[in-house]
């Protein structure tokens, strides 16, 4: 079974309120109206049933000879509100009455039913004799004699009245049932629009394209521009999310391709050192101990790769694991990179000065592993050395700036773009990918496992550099205070 709209089944629903609320007012007010009348009824037939008592003290009054005149008696009768007076002897037969001349025996109340009255003034209603009509009628003791007056009113008029109500009411009701279904109609058709709106804009983005947003469909205090803010939050986190997967699925590509470069080229290199031997190329004992020592420096180059390889994997999978930390001070590392520098490159002046190249080296306390900043400090200047030319002048800077321990190696070398500064510290990424690699040059590892392990101390490794204009590399790290 075909479930129906939301816009049919919220008509349904208020119509249905609608009709229930209708319904009971209508009952509620024929009720009061009804309750009202024969309120009416039961005061006067209490009264007149009072007054009749006094005046038949001795007995029930003589017949009214009412046939030469009976409008008179007629008038009478309804002016008093009572169109049937009756009496009853003790022994409950009647003993008198009056009655309006246009009344038939048929129409009035069953003798046995009067009979049957409480005489204690408690308004009753009767059926007629026939069964078309019904009575109100009150009994009360007569006063000086053994009997019971009985006045009775016939509800012929109040039913009428009532009965017209009810059918004004129906009428009435379902005229403005149907009226308000179709402004509802109507009304629930313009309030759902914006809902298409967005139905069809979930259809576009489930269609693939995710640059699709929800419209200001109404103003943002609205359910519909609440839904719409969270709709184009929720879209725009996905199309992120989804252009990161896809970026990410890219940078996983470009990885598993350079992972097997760089582990094919040592291994090209063993293996085909091991072909030579196995075919004899090797006769002589140099020979053997030339292609031994490229197998055991491509060996060398191969374990340093995994080794790389395993340690960011560790840094991302848990960062804090992977460290032993003491308190410690960063100009010690800095002043072993300047030993370091001048091993690598006599000829290369190296400076040592503070954070911004003013004044001498500040104290710059940390609570680190000691022997990763030294494998993230000689990243950096490794880098330095490799990239600028021989001889060219470096700057390190150690202090505190800000609650920060800085330390910055900083050369004058031919600086990077602003493309491959925004992609320097990418696993494998070289600025140069002509470079000749030969005598264990880098595979793109050491400035991504500096910022790796950088960001597991908390802090983290910062470029900043212009095409022709050098580098800086900062490393950052929270500073240590004495508890």
């Amino acid at each position: 079974m075909r479930r129906l709209s939301l816009r049919s089944r919220l008509l349904l629903l208020t119509s249905g309120l609608l009709l229930a609320g209708l319904t009971l007012i209508s009952a509620a007010v024929a009720g009061h109206l009804e309750r009202y009348q024969l309120d009416r009824v039961d005061d006067q037939l209490r009264s007149l049933s009072a007054i009749l008592t006094g005046v038949a003290a001795s007995g029930p009054p003589d017949p009214v000879d009412a046939t030469g005149r009976p409008e008179l008696l007629d008038a009478a009768l309804d002016l008093i509100g009572a169109p049937y007076l009756v009496y009853l002897d003790a022994d409950g037969t009647v003993a008198g009455g009056l009655r309006t001349s246009g009344l038939d025996s048929g129409e009035l109340p069953a003798a046995g039913d009067l009979t049957g009255l409480p005489a204690d003034g408690t308004p009753v209603s009767l059926p007629s004799a026939d069964g078309d009509g019904r009575w109100r009628a009150v009994a009360m003791p007569a006063t000086g004699w053994e009997g019971t007056v009985i006045a009775a009113a016939p509800l012929d008029e109040t039913d009428a009245t009532i009965d017209r109500l009810r059918i004004t009411s129906i009428v009435s009701g379902a005229v403005l049932l149907v009226l308000l279904t179709a402004i509802g109609w109507l009304a629930l058709g313009r309030g759902l629009r914006p809902l298409r709106r967005i139905e069809h804009t979930a259809a576009a983005i489930a269609g693939g394209d995710l640059t699709q947003r929800v419209p200001g469909l109404a103003a943002s205090s609205t359910e519909i521009g609440h839904l719409a803010e969270s709709l184009n939050t929720m879209l725009s986190q996905l199309e992120r999310a989804f252009a990161d997967r896809a970026a990410a699925e890219a940078r996983m590509r470009t990885f598993l391709s350079d992972v097997s470069h760089e582990l094919r080229t040592p291994l090209v290199g063993i293996k085909g050192s091991a072909e030579l031997y196995r075919m004899g190329a090797l006769p002589e004992r140099a020979d053997v101990d030339a292609a031994m020592l490229r197998i055991d420096r491509e060996a060398t180059r191969l374990t340093a790769l995994t080794e790389d390889l395993l340690l960011l994997a560790r840094l991302d999978e848990a960062p804090e694991g992977q460290l032993d930390r003491a308190p410690m001070d960063l100009r010690t590392l800095a002043g072993d990179a300047r030993h370091d520098l001048r091993t690598l490159d006599p000829s290369r002046p190296v400076e040592l000065t503070g954070p911004d190249g003013t004044g001498a080296p500040g104290p710059a306390p940390v609570d680190a592993d000691e022997d990763r900043l030294r494998q993230v400090v000689a990243n950096l200047v490794g880098n330095a050395v490799a990239h600028t030319p021989p001889g060219s002048p470096v700057r390190i800077g150690v202090g505190t700036i800000g609650g920060r321990a800085v330390l910055d190696v900083v050369d004058e070398g031919p600086g990077m773009t602003a493309d491959q500064a925004d992609r320097v510290f990418d696993r494998f990424y070289r600025a140069n990918r002509s470079r000749d690699r030969s005598g264990g040059a880098s595979a793109g590892l050491g400035l991504a496992i500096a910022r790796s392990l950088a960001r597991a101390h908390g802090g983290d490794v910062e470029l900043r550099t212009r095409l022709g204009q050098g580098a800086r590399f900062r490393l950052t790290l929270p500073a240590w205070t004495r508890a």
